[in-house]
């Protein structure tokens, strides 16, 4: 049974943390291969949970350290239809290794949770292309039916809430609004800009974040933003507006690189992990409601141990 999903602990304001660049942790770092940068895939081994496992428990660490909750995101970003079929998952073993996931988080919660540092389970949903270019942007009501199966099925585990990752785009995010309010469960929708702040499709984020709370009745329980570093989003950030209220966590990429860089870099960009935990410390700072940090692309448990030392100095 889900143990938030009725109240939510981050949306009372205490500090959270979570966890890193996945992917580019154990691409780059471990020497693992991730077909279609799909971390899901580890479960097909004991090896790859047992690493599944370190990875989190290494997270976990850095939080119960600083008395801070935590935000455990499923690996499963990839782990829809398209990318699925792609790594050969028929749709009972895509539904599988969905709630195989939730299962490893809730262990994790289990051996670690404290009075001081909760631990919400978030099933982690990605965009249906690529996350860096929108490509074929579907309608809402696509993108609803698209989403809709992934989502019931972390609504049927110990999922707390769902988190869409790197989405590029208005009516993707209005979708699976849509499909986690049809299924009853807390949705957090997190954007990705490029360095100037907008989204890939070229909206401001303040006009895809009104346009999809006015299409889902403020649907979401909040937005994030992810895989794009500070200095590309920080100035839009600059305002009084009623919509920033709403933006509540980053998980910024450690490179200052585009994201047309990225993908073309054969080397990782871990950036400087000091100077990013600066950089987080001084967004609190500015921004007091926002309460939920950590790492995209280039980021590792260094990244966010410098986040929340900086951060405990501001709490």
């Amino acid at each position: 049974m889900a143990k938030y999903r009725n109240n939510l602990p981050q949306l009372e304001g205490g500090l959270f943390l979570t966890d890193g660049g996945q992917e580019t942790t154990f691409i780059f770092q471990d020497g693992l291969e991730l077909p279609y940068f799909a971390s899901f895939d580890l479960l097909r081994e004991k090896s790859g949970r047992d690493r599944l496992r370190t990875y989190y428990d290494q997270y976990v660490g850095i939080a119960l350290d600083g008395d801070m909750g935590f935000v455990l995101e499923s690996p499963t970003w990839r782990a829809n239809a398209d990318w699925g079929e792609k790594l050969g998952y028929s749709k009972e073993a895509l539904a599988a290794v969905n709630r195989e996931a939730v299962e490893l988080l809730a262990e994790v919660r289990a051996d670690h949770e404290s009075a001081h540092t909760p631990m919400v389970i978030s099933g982690c949903i990605g965009p249906r292309g690529d996350g860096y270019d929108p490509g074929n942007v579907m309608t809402a009501d696509e993108a609803e039916a698209y989403h809709a199966e992934q989502i019931k099925t972390f609504q049927r585990s110990e999922a707390d809430m769902v988190s869409a990752m790197t989405l590029t785009n208005i009516p993707e995010a209005t979708g699976i609004t849509r499909a986690a309010q049809a299924a009853n469960i807390p949705v957090v929708i997190s954007f990705t800009v490029e360095t100037n702040g907008c989204l890939p499709t070229g909206e401001s984020l303040k006009d895809a974040i009104e346009a999809v709370d006015a299409a889902t009745d403020n649907g979401p329980a909040y937005y994030m933003i992810n895989c794009a570093h500070p200095s590309h989003y920080e100035n839009i950030l600059n305002t009084s507006d009623s919509w920033l209220t709403r933006l509540r966590g980053m998980r910024s990429n450690a490179s200052k690189c585009s994201h047309a860089e990225l993908d073309e870099a054969e080397e990782l960009d871990d950036g400087n992990p000091e100077e990013f935990g600066v950089e987080h410390r001084d967004l609190r700072r500015a921004h007091g409601h926002m309460n939920v940090f950590g790492g995209c692309c280039g980021t590792d448990h260094r990244h966010v141990e410098q986040i929340c030392a900086e951060l405990k100095s501001v709490a």
